[in-house]
């Protein structure tokens, strides 16, 4: 059952009211709103800010008939068409800003868009990797980039969905099934590689541009090969580099019988010396950091073995002398999908790729909005503030907002 909207006191108006003061937004507080349904007033909202904004507040749906049966299911209420931006908290405008829009820029027939974004400031160009897990263990994915100059070109000529050229790049043959991607470094690409077959999986550097020679840091731990490792960061603060490693790839078939635990690992760039950073996780997955780095996130992703088993993002607090992580706690769960990569803005929201587009929450772990794509994410990044590429397997799209880059995006020169 849907219940009608409350006025907004004066006190309770916040930056959110008064980016939506312009754009008319009188309907919160005429008499008119408060004589329509939930579903008519979200409606008149969408109409009077932007057609791909819609409010969908908690309060309607707190007590429902219409359940979902899973969690691939995805939860759209209001049956928009996607693209849009679904506000579950006000606090998700001022993160959308005025005007924000949500375009598809590229697309394909196949997974060419999956994982491992990096956003290059010098070239303005976003690099990524194709999906390695429906490709079998006889050949490689592929890493490519996409030219923002470009793409800011075609959004120019005029609305709808746009096809802006990706150009695939011939890496070394130590890069092999690239899922994991960070930087720049050094001016360098952090490639975080799941391995072949009995190639190990790497962390490596990869110069972004031609012939995009790669430097290997490292492809063990004491001798023994890792699983597949997943994803990479490097810690704003102390530019050490942290990896995740789990299993996926035995799952899907292109690595051998897992022969380590799923574990978080710190590597020193400098020494090359690693060490386990977090462990006990069922399928650890994304990794982030705080502007401060004294709080990292780590995704785990266990549901995909069963929906009863982690689809969770933890935090935890950075040791200041080990940065082993510690105080582990539940930041969020995922309630469609998994939550995959990870990425933190400015402000300290967190954005994660799930089954339907990009979840956000705020600092507090509190869902303030989704970036509803109508199909799944493995990851984004920012391409510089206010804008927040999303990669969608057989598409990519460009979220234009108000959101701000974390500062360190290429930490260090």
């Amino acid at each position: 059952m849907f219940k009608r909207h409350r006025r907004i006191p004066r006190a309770e108006k916040s930056l959110s009211s008064l980016v939506m003061q312009p754009l008319g937004i009188l309907s919160f507080v005429c008499a008119a709103c408060l004589a329509c349904t939930v579903q008519g007033d979200a409606n008149l909202f969408r109409r009077q800010t932007n057609s791909q904004v819609v409010l969908v507040e908690p309060s309607t749906f707190a007590v429902t008939s219409n359940f979902r049966n899973t969690s691939s299911q995805l939860f759209n209420p209001t049956s928009t068409a996607a693209p849009f931006f679904q506000v579950f908290d006000r606090s998700f405008l001022d993160l959308l800003g005025p005007n924000p829009s949500l375009t598809e820029i590229a697309s394909n027939s196949a997974t060419f868009a999956h994982e491992a974004p990096v956003y290059v400031p010098a070239t303005d160009e976003v690099f990524f990797a194709s999906n390695n897990g429906n490709i079998g263990a006889n050949q490689n994915n592929r890493v490519a980039k996409i030219s923002m100059r470009a793409v800011e070109t075609a959004i120019a000529s005029g609305a709808g969905p746009k096809n802006v050229a990706v150009e695939q790049l011939t890496l070394s043959e130590d890069i092999q099934m690239t899922n994991g991607g960070t930087g720049p470094y050094q001016g360098s690409l952090v490639l975080a590689t799941s391995g072949r077959g009995t190639r190990p999986p790497s962390i490596a550097l990869v110069n972004p541009k031609a012939p995009y020679n790669s430097t290997v840091l490292l492809n063990n731990y004491f001798g023994r090969q890792f699983n597949s490792l997943n994803d990479v960061k490097i810690h704003p603060t102390s530019g050490t580099i942290f990896f995740t490693d789990v299993t996926y790839g035995n799952v899907n078939g292109f690595r051998p019988t897992p022969v380590i635990p799923n574990q978080v690992y710190r590597l020193d760039p400098n020494t090359r010396a690693v060490r386990v950073a977090a462990t006990d996780f069922s399928m650890c997955n994304g990794i982030a950091f705080t502007a401060d780095g004294k709080i990292a996130y780590v995704s785990d992703t266990g549901s995909t073995a069963g929906a009863t088993r982690p689809s969770t993002i933890y935090a935890f607090d950075v040791d200041t002398k080990t940065q082993s992580f510690v105080n582990r706690r539940v930041f969020a769960y995922a309630d469609t999908g998994i939550p995959d990569g990870v990425q933190v803005d400015a402000q300290g929201n967190v954005y994660s790729g799930t089954g339907e587009g990009v979840q956000v929450w705020n600092d507090q772990g509190t869902l303030i909005g989704k970036f509803f794509i109508g199909t799944g994410s493995a990851n984004m990044v920012f391409a510089g503030d206010g804008r927040l590429v999303i990669l969608a397997e057989t598409k990519i799209f460009l979220a234009k907002i108000a959101a701000k880059a974390p500062a360190w995006v290429a930490y260090p020169q």
